[in-house]
């Protein structure tokens, strides 16, 4: 029984066993161990199946040390084992709070990427060095709620200009390259927390390009019947998503400016800076650039992947790259409508 006991703390404290036994150089090793194939999930996903590798041959090697030393009736060491607990536990929560951390995803509004109760890895470490890249997926605090993380990817950097006109997207004034995935047949799972219940969705698909990283994002199903519109000429009028807004005050978006925070109280202590809005070309067509926003210095713009349901800087504006929290690189344990699964397990663009 005590080989056992050793063995399923082995598991859990990786090096234990070792310690108790008195091999203080193998518990050790057990324990960088630990740390380096927590540094090394940082670079991806794929590295974390290596833990349980280490727990499993850990458990295994504390199992068998620890029956050895009984037959030989070699005097145990448990203040060697508690180091090993202690050792492992503090690497644990450094490796959380400097290297990488795990989330979970509440809401659709990054479909197809990320599904309703995706479970996902933010590395730490890059954020250290450098402002993330266009592209990029970011975990970050609101900045008008300060104590909600919220998960959108990175479209535009410090001082860009960024401009939304009929669905496409422009950066500096060039559009990022896109192209139809699946039209009318496009559907996937949301879910409505209110009522605790799932429901299939209408969209249509779109990959998109933007610095070397591409992904799909989700429009609404009319979309690509607008870009034929376009295409032959047809009268269009501007879309309820573009971005700025033609029409209205043009005011730059802000925590202080979304009504949906304004009542709160939170904007107060908001640090977020207010961006610019510029107008380039006057009485424009809707599908041409006429208007566009200037992320003010120190901030991103993000947007959710599904663009047509997701609440992001084009309503309550840039977030501040203090306020970035990670960068995601990768989904360990699956959600959506068919429930925790390891089928989507894996790194993202």
């Amino acid at each position: 029984m005590r080989a056992l006991f050793v063995g399923l703390a082995s598991f859990v404290f990786p090096g234990f066993g070792s310690g108790v036994v008195g091999r203080a150089r193998a518990m050790a090793v057990w324990i960088a161990a630990v740390a380096v194939i927590g540094l090394a999930s940082a670079i991806s996903v794929w590295f974390l199946p290596l833990f349980i590798v280490l727990r499993l041959a850990s458990a295994i090697d504390g199992f068998r040390t620890m029956q050895v030393a009984g037959r030989s009736g070699a005097r145990l060491q448990w203040i060697e084992g508690l180091i090993a607990i202690g050792a492992t536990i503090a690497i644990q929560l450094a490796l959380r709070f400097l290297v990488v951390e795990a989330y979970r995803i509440p809401s659709s509004a990054m479909v197809p990427t990320f599904a309703v109760g995706d479970h996902i890895l933010a590395e730490k470490l890059s954020l250290h060095w450098g402002t993330p890249a266009r592209g990029d997926v970011i975990v970050f605090r609101q900045p008008c709620e300060p104590d909600r993380d919220y998960i959108k990817r990175v479209i535009a950097l410090p001082g860009e200009t960024i401009e939304i006109r009929c669905n496409v997207v422009y950066v500096g004034g060039a559009a990022l390259a896109w192209r139809l995935v699946e039209g009318d047949s496009c559907t996937y799972d949301d879910y409505d927390e209110a009522n605790e219940k799932w429901y299939p969705r209408q969209c249509s698909e779109y990959s998109e390009t933007n610095d070397g990283h591409t992904y799909h994002v989700y429009h609404d199903p009319d979309r690509p019947m607008r870009d034929e519109r376009e295409r032959t000429g047809a009268p269009l009028r501007a879309d309820r998503k573009d971005f700025p807004l033609v029409d209205g005050a043009r005011v730059p978006p802000s925590c202080a400016s979304d009504g949906s925070f304004g009542a709160r109280g939170d904007v107060r202590t908001s640090n977020q800076q207010t961006g610019s809005i510029v107008e380039t070309k006057p009485a424009a067509g809707p599908c041409e650039r006429q208007l566009h926003y200037v992320v003010p210095a120190g901030h991103v713009f993000v947007l959710g992947d599904s663009r047509a349901n997701s609440n992001d800087s084009r309503y309550w504006g840039a977030v501040p790259i203090e306020n970035i929290r990670g960068r995601a690189i990768g989904i360990w344990w699956g959600g959506g409508k068919s429930g925790m699964s390891l089928q989507r397990f894996g790194a993202i663009d």
